[in-house]
């Protein structure tokens, strides 16, 4: 057992492990629910349970991983780039598209914040909830937040909508790829960048872009919201 906890990459190798069963059971049963991600934190959690590995000590190797997480933010702009000629001809409504998300996102944390009587830290915590991580982090405690709730925020928001993304396709009949792209990227960040290249590439290089777009609006509008709690 002390082994385990004295290994230094014990983190890297579980973390990989677990997110690779996570594909090996998205494929074999194709549930939504099964999101690999969301598989993965569960079979960590286990794994460390199991262990009596406290988070720190798995954390030691697990960084690793977080040292990749902005060059894989960086890498989205690849399918962005193959559409670059369709993201020009739309550039308007692309722009308008990514702008809503964005406030109807602060928005809606304000009127939560406010109809559950939330403290600003609480409010500058969830901000950012949409937001990819890389840039997130750096937006809660630029704003007073608590960062490692953020963080939390920003997992669930990007594995539920990844999760439901398709099915509300579906119920809306958003048939667009520019507007799914779109709504995927503002919402749900990376994990659902990840659920729009599985859609298409047209739906992948628009949720690239809203990425990083939604993200750098963010960081504008944080600062100037946060003051309203």
């Amino acid at each position: 057992m002390s082994l385990v906890k004295e290994s230094l990459y014990f983190g890297v190798v579980v973390s990989l492990l677990a997110y690779w069963a996570g594909l090996w059971l998205k494929q074999k049963l194709g549930w939504a629910v099964l999101n690999p991600i969301l598989v993965a934190v569960a079979l960590v959690i286990a794994a460390l349970k199991l262990l009596r590995v406290d988070y720190p000590g798995y954390y030691e190797g697990a960084k690793y991983i977080s040292y990749l997480l902005t060059p894989a933010t960086v890498c989205l702009a690849i399918p962005l780039y193959r559409q670059l000629k369709l993201l020009l001809q739309n550039l308007a409504a692309v722009a308008l598209a990514i702008t809503a998300g964005v406030i109807a996102s602060a928005l809606s944390i304000f009127v939560l914040c406010l109809a559950f009587r939330m403290e600003h830290v609480y409010y500058a915590t969830l901000l950012p909830k949409s937001i990819t991580t890389a840039i997130g982090m750096g937006v809660s405690e630029e704003a007073g937040g608590i960062v490692t709730i953020t963080v939390v925020c920003i997992i669930i928001t990007g594995i539920f909508g990844n999760i439901i993304g398709e099915r509300m396709f579906l119920l809306l009949r958003l048939k667009s790829p520019i507007s799914r792209g779109l709504a995927l990227g503002t919402s749900a960040h990376a994990v659902g960048t990840a659920k729009a290249l599985e859609l298409g590439e047209i739906e992948g290089a628009m949720s690239s872009l809203s990425v990083a777009v939604a993200g750098l609006m963010t960081v504008v509008v944080v600062p100037l919201v946060s003051g309203w709690i």
